[in-house]
This record gives structure tokens, sequence and C-alpha cells, in this order.
């Protein structure tokens, strides 16, 4: 058997008990987070590994501490590997995570109380593009650019324009709750025509990038930043991809300006990652999750939902629940008692704060990931709308719950754990 944790459960019961808890939950719930998924058995062997133990700070050939001749190779391989797939010039593998990976690119091309423009965070984008309860927004001058209010997409023309009066010095595309293609050429001539640097925060679509089923920022952004644990199906953290002229202060940046040593047994995980990504079956799988937003989406739609922006090209969209006169908080706890993990989110000028939201986000990738496909999300649809009808009737509730576990018992989830 693959992590009985017998180790663990005679030195620490609780916590063994906290995670065979949460490895029942993961296999009993309908997983829709968007920003979540389910790694392979061997991320999370490498994740688990003994390289743990290994202090690395610095870079490959050039650290602080002796004995790194093993890791090193196996940072090497992370970063030749994301440089490959994604046809970058230089990669850094070593950010802890998306915000981590944002930040650095900041730290490396701006001072403190320079201007950065962003997607708000009420339009879909994130924290770290400029938010106010961010780091992004108190250490920089944010301004943002949000989504069009008929179409509920971006506008290149308001971009630009806010870009003309605001002259930032680096421009942040990429959003967290944004359900369409971003055009990637268009936010470049932007960036030329007021003189700012791009970058691309790519942490929930690299998937589908490496899939070539988006468009592709690298060939446009000066810096792209990432996650390797929402559609690329890796460990928990982030990394770099940059021109080459910017890999010395990226590089800096990272370490020593915001880490120390760097998570070697994350990283081994990530280069395991970055393999499984670059083959012909990561790419059907991706499709698969785009095919199955879309078919989740349509049979909302079906039943009466308003899908913002009208549908999905991505893994995400957003359900506008302001119809339903229910809120996104409430949606969510009722999803959740019955099974199926979702999470609130603001829609598009939504009047309500982020603490309960007008709407819900929901997303394929995990799903997917256990083999569902097009038919499967009818049944998904099914199992939403009634709980969303029967919000505050216990007993209909226990019978989606049931229908629930039914479901997904053909869905095994690490049947080898």
């Amino acid at each position: 058997m693959i992590f009985a944790m017998q180790h663990l459960w005679e030195v620490d019961p609780e916590i063994a008990r906290v995670i065979q808890d949460e490895t029942e939950r993961q296999r009993n719930q309908i997983e829709l987070i968007a920003s979540e998924n389910f790694t392979s058995l061997a991320v999370m062997e490498a994740t688990a590994s003994i390289l743990t133990n290994k202090y690395a700070e610095g870079y490959p050939g050039r650290r602080h501490y002796g004995g790194c001749e093993y890791v090193d190779v196996a940072e090497e391989l992370a970063k030749l590997r994301a440089q490959n797939l994604f046809g970058a010039e230089y990669a850094n593998v070593q950010p802890h995570s998306g915000s981590q990976a944002n930040m650095a690119v900041y730290m490396a091309t701006l001072e403190p109380g320079d201007t950065i423009l962003g997607m708000s965070l009420a339009a879909g984008g994130h924290l770290t593009h400029g938010a106010p309860a961010s780091f992004s927004g108190t250490l920089y001058k944010p301004c943002y650019y949000g989504v069009n209010r008929e179409t509920e997409m971006l506008d290149f023309e308001e971009i630009a324009e806010v870009a003309r009066a605001r002259r930032p010095k680096i421009i942040v595309a990429g959003a967290s709750a944004y359900s369409r293609n971003i055009d990637f050429a268009s936010f470049r001539q932007v960036a030329d025509e007021v003189g700012a640097l791009l970058m691309v925060d790519m942490a929930h679509f690299g998937g589908l990038v490496a899939a070539g089923l988006h468009d592709d920022p690298v060939p446009h952004a000066d810096f792209v930043t990432a996650t390797t644990h929402k559609t690329l199906r890796g460990p928990r953290g982030g990394f770099i991809l940059c021109r080459s002229i910017y890999a010395r202060d990226i590089d800096h940046s990272v370490f020593p300006g915001i880490q120390g040593g760097p998570l070697m047994h994350v990283i081994a995980a990530k280069a395991v990652a970055l393999k499984e990504a670059s083959t012909e079956a990561f790419r059907q799988y991706q499709a698969q999750v785009v095919a199955n937003a879309r078919a989740l989406a349509a049979a909302l739609v079906e039943r009466g939902y308003r899908i913002v922006s009208g549908g999905t090209d991505t893994h995400l969209f957003l359900i506008d629940l302001r119809p339903q006169q229910l809120t996104g908080l409430e949606v969510e706890q009722a999803l959740d008692e019955v099974g199926i993990t979702a999470n609130k989110n603001n829609v598009p000028f939504d009047e309500l704060p982020p603490t309960v939201t007008s709407g819900l986000r929901l997303g394929t990738p995990a799903v997917t990931s256990r083999g569902m496909e097009e038919e499967d999300m009818e049944v998904i649809a099914e199992l939403i709308d009634t709980t969303v009808r029967h919000i505050s009737d216990g007993k209909d509730l226990d019978a989606v719950t049931g229908r629930v576990r039914i479901f997904l018992a053909g869905f095994p989830l690490y049947e080898d754990m």
C-alpha cells in the first residue's frame, strides 16, 4: 500500500487522523474549486521524499551549502522542463507560491510607490494584482482595469485609456475568475504604447497554455508567472518564466530577495509535473477539462442559471446567483453539505462584499482528473440545481448527499492509498 503512514500513526495519531479524514473528504466530494486538482501519485511521492531534508540556499552550482550535487540535478531538470514546455528563455522554479512569484517580479522591476496596472479583484483579478489588502496594493501604487459592463469581457480600449492616464511601470494580465481567452498581443501593444513592462500571471490557465488551448503569453510578456497546482496538476508551488535579459534580476529577487532555502522536495515534484505536462495524454486531459467546463456551464444555462460573459473558453466559469435571489455564501455552504465543493466569488459589478458575494466560481480540473466527461457534467448540474432549489429543505438535501456518494463510486480516487 502506498502512503500507509505507519510511522505517523505511531508518532502523531492526531495528524494521521487529519490526513486520513482529508483523504476521505476528497474521495467523497465533487471537487469544483477551480484552483484545486488531484496530483499523480508520482508527484506526491516526490513531494514526500527525502529531499525535504536538504538545505540548498542559492542556485545549482552556486549554493551556500555543501552536499547539493543531487538536488542541483532536480532543480536543473525542473528549470529545463519549464523552459522547454513553454518555449521560454529562462525559468526560476524556486517560488513557494504564485503570490511569491509575483512578488519576485515586482521586486526585480519596481521601486516602492511605482504604479502597477492590474485587473480589479472585483472583475476577476487576483489579490497580488494590486488589491489594497495585498502587499501589491500597499508597497506599490495600484490602478485597475475591469470588464465591459455589457459583455463582461476585457475591453482593451478601456485598458489603454487607463494606461495612458496612469502610465504604469508594469501591466499585469491574467486573472483568477475570468473565463475567457486573454489576448496577450493586445496587452503587449498597450504596454509598448505607454512604455510599461508586461507581466502575465497564468497561475490558473498554465496547463491550458502548455496544451495549446489558451493564447500563449510567452512570446508577448517580459515575465510570466504561474503555479504548478491548478491546471498543471502538480505540487503546490510557483515558478517564473522570463526573457534571458532579466534572469539575473529575477534570481536575485527570489533569493536572497524574498526567500531563503528552496523546498527541494517540492521542486523535484514540480519537475515530475512538468514532465507529465509534456505528454500527449496531458494535452488530451486539458482538452477534456475545457470540454467539461463548457458542458457544465451549458447544462446549468438549460436549468435557468446565468453564466457571466455567457460561457467559458477555459477551465472555469462564474454563476451569477442574483436571479435566484441567493448569495454565493449561501450556495457554497449548501453545496458543501451535500458533498459538492465550490467557492463563492464576486461577479463583475457585484454590490455584495467578498465575504458574501453574488456569485459562485466552478472549475473542472479536479473532476476531469477523476475521469469524468461531458455526460457526467449533466449529472453534476442536476445535483447543483436540486441543491439550490431545495436549499432550505434538509430532507431533500440528504437525498442529494446520497446521490453524490453513489455518483462518485464510479470515479474512485487514489485506490492505492
